[in-house]
């Protein structure tokens, strides 16, 4: 097993497309940083903050009172903007006034996508074109049992991913305490959840990010797994992927506005943060009904990859 998982390594770092890969992940946070650092303008607002928060709850707390009862996720959001900020006015927490490494490797999380999106296109891939390219014959006349053989595929391809995140995660830590210092040291992020607003470290908070979003990366990149192994096509894996990436979330937030039902749709589920922003898509939802229905969908992807690859005719 070990040696399939290092054979199937070896083939992803034998592509050019990997590495432009991991040079546009460089580069998007490199683009960030430098963009940041020089639009980045001295906080002239010195002790004025407790004016402005106070002006901006009393502007939120208007525009929450006039909002119609459909705008369910708008609400949630603005509740939990009033709640951070009057916590702040409460215990004497100044907002982030300038940009530090800490705040930057958040901002850099938005590139999460973008990693997910080249573990997406490396899934889609790693089964269909062994059929496109007939190598797939090479494989199964070995005495390896079928399930070995796509079981060390999909062990590689959540390794790719993670390897990405790590990529992620390190640049924009280099180069945002490189560009921007530590900051005070005093720092901390407020986190709103079940009503109530709860201090954390930026440690803390950076790794939940990470660790959260790379639940979301491994669904998708699982779903397109299974298409490339019952498809054995390597676009039709890599577009609709690509399409429920983009859209799934977008798609799903519509559906909920109006129904219930939408909590059982997969990208309802995936984000995890939900939870501890206070910001789930449909009202009741909690944590432990989303890793439910995580594992019921990774047990339906997995059970039709292996399914459909170990007993179909694949000699042709």
């Amino acid at each position: 097993m070990h040696k399939l998982i290092v054979n199937e390594w070896t083939k992803i770092f034998k592509r050019a497309g990997t590495y432009v890969m991991i040079a546009m992940i460089l580069l998007g946070v490199v683009a960030m940083g430098t963009l940041i650092k020089m639009t980045e303008e001295p906080d002239q607002a010195g002790d004025q903050w407790r004016d402005e928060l106070s002006q901006q709850i009393k502007e939120d707390k208007k525009d929450l009172k006039d909002m119609p009862a459909s705008a369910g996720d708008m609400k949630r959001f603005l509740e939990k903007d009033i709640a951070i900020n009057q916590y702040r006015l409460d215990n004497e927490i100044a907002p982030p006034s300038e940009t530090t490494g800490w705040s930057f490797i958040d901002e850099s999380s938005a590139l999460i996508s973008f990693a997910g999106l080249f573990a997406i296109i490396i899934a889609a891939g790693i089964v269909a074109s062994e059929f496109s390219t007939g190598t797939i014959k090479l494989l199964l006349i070995r005495p390896i049992r079928r399930y070995k053989i796509l079981l060390s595929k999909y062990v590689t391809v959540v390794l790719f991913g993670l390897f990405m995140l790590a990529v992620l995660f390190i640049s924009s830590a280099g180069l945002g305490f490189g560009l921007f210092g530590t900051g005070d040291g005093n720092s901390v992020h407020l986190a709103y959840a079940d009503g109530e607003v709860i201090e954390q470290s930026q440690m803390l908070h950076l790794v939940k990010i990470y660790l959260l979003s790379s639940i979301d990366v491994l669904m998708l990149v699982t779903l397109a797994f299974m298409i490339s192994a019952v498809f054995r096509n390597n676009s039709l894996a890599i577009g609709i992927s690509i399409f429920l990436l983009m859209m799934g979330g977008n798609v799903t937030s519509l559906i909920a506005a109006k129904y219930d039902w939408a909590k059982y749709i997969l990208f309802a589920n995936t984000n995890l943060m939900q939870y501890f922003n206070g910001t789930p898509v449909v009202e009741g939802m909690t944590l432990g009904f989303s890793i439910v229905m995580l594992c019921i969908y990774f047990i339906l992807f997995m059970a039709l990859a292996f399914g459909v690859f170990t007993k179909r005719d694949v000699a042709a």
